[in-house]
């Protein structure tokens, strides 16, 4: 399989201020990867040195066993079989969708590469549109002959940098479905780098947390969602709701401004930190409930599948978002009760 391997990646342009300081990332053959981090944290500086077009300082880059960088090792980019999917396409102008597709297919014979070509267009949908020019396609459907070009020499791995960024929010949901059903299709191996956190944890298998040239976590959409490695990357990865929390004797809750709330791990020692939960943990209920904590609606902000509920409780610096679903039993102004449900994690 074309697992990727990633150890310990250096990377400089300024001596004082190291871009990558030392990455590790691990990449399971047939999985799709997000590097996922705010701007200027080193996401295409490393997809640049995975593709061989910048060199790092030092650690390696493996793929399928086959080393790409590394100590006295540089392969150029068209002997790495490493496919890419530039932002906005970056069709040839001149050439015609097949052409485009079967750009990298020079050692096929002309029988061959029209049938790999005809291959990658239905697979990305677009079986028929061999001969149109790049002007005559929407943005999506560039996208799709972008993936399809990439698809298309079979190889090791692919790079998608920001492939959406162009497209408009409905379109980008349509195409990012199609991208990762055609990866899949294929069992490429793919990292997509991006800093939209909605994008990464809806396409990706793996969601790789950047900060300051670093990963600070990497873990499955759902694991990464649920249980934040520190504050930052909940905030981050998502809405969260920061609280202040003590243990308790049994250290199994935590005391916040919210209530008594059940810990998702030991606290390891730890007697006091910051608990961190999700608005759709959190529940209106009356606030004349026995036990609950009261709070004052301040702001609504209704999206048709839920909604956003702001409540300022007594005891906090800043209020807090509710995710409401279904018919809304408040406004502004009006007294709520707050109660929160599941598990939370604690961090120092």
């Amino acid at each position: 399989m074309n697992d990727v391997h990633i150890v310990q990646l250096v990377k400089s342009y300024d001596p004082e201020a190291p871009v990558l300081q030392g990455l590790d990332l691990a990449v399971p053959g047939g999985s799709l990867a997000a590097v996922l981090g705010p701007s200027g944290c080193g996401k295409t500086t490393l997809l640049r040195i995975v593709a061989g077009f910048l060199r790092a300082d030092s650690g390696t880059v493996t793929v399928g066993g086959r080393t790409l960088a590394g100590p006295g090792v540089h392969l150029p980019p068209e002997r790495r079989r490493v496919g890419i999917v530039p932002q906005e396409g970056a069709l040839f102008p001149h050439l015609s969708v097949a052409r485009n597709v079967a750009f990298g297919l020079t050692e096929l014979d002309r029988g061959e590469r029209r049938r790999r070509t005809e291959e990658m267009l239905d697979l990305v949908g677009l079986a028929g549109y061999g001969d149109r020019m790049p002007h005559e396609l929407s943005g999506g459907q560039q996208q799709r002959i972008a993936l399809a070009r990439a698809l298309a020499p079979r190889p090791a791995l692919v790079l998608l940098d920001e492939p959406f960024n162009a497209l408009d929010s409905a379109l980008r949901t349509g195409v990012r479905a199609d991208v990762r059903a055609a990866l899949r299709a294929t069992g490429a191996t793919a990292l997509l780098v991006t800093h939209d956190q909605q994008e990464a944890l809806s396409t990706a298998d793996l969601v790789a947390v950047v900060r300051e040239g670093r990963f600070v976590q990497c873990d499955t959409p759902q694991e990464l969602y649920r249980r934040p490695a520190d504050p930052w990357v909940a905030g981050f990865v998502g809405d969260a709701v920061l609280l202040r929390g003590t243990v308790g004797s049994g250290g199994s809750t935590a005391t916040t401004p919210l209530g008594t709330v059940a810990l998702a791990s030991p606290p390891n020692g730890r007697r006091t930190g910051t608990v961190v939960l999700r608005p759709e943990q959190l529940r209106l209920t009356d606030a004349d409930a026995a036990g609950v904590v009261r709070g004052t609606v301040t702001d609504v902000c209704f999206y048709g599948h839920d909604a956003k509920v702001t409540v300022a409780v007594r005891g906090l610096d800043s209020p807090v978002d509710v995710r409401v679903a279904g018919p809304l039993s408040v406004g502004p102004g009006q007294e709520t009760g707050i109660r929160v449900t599941g598990e939370v994690t604690l961090h120092p």
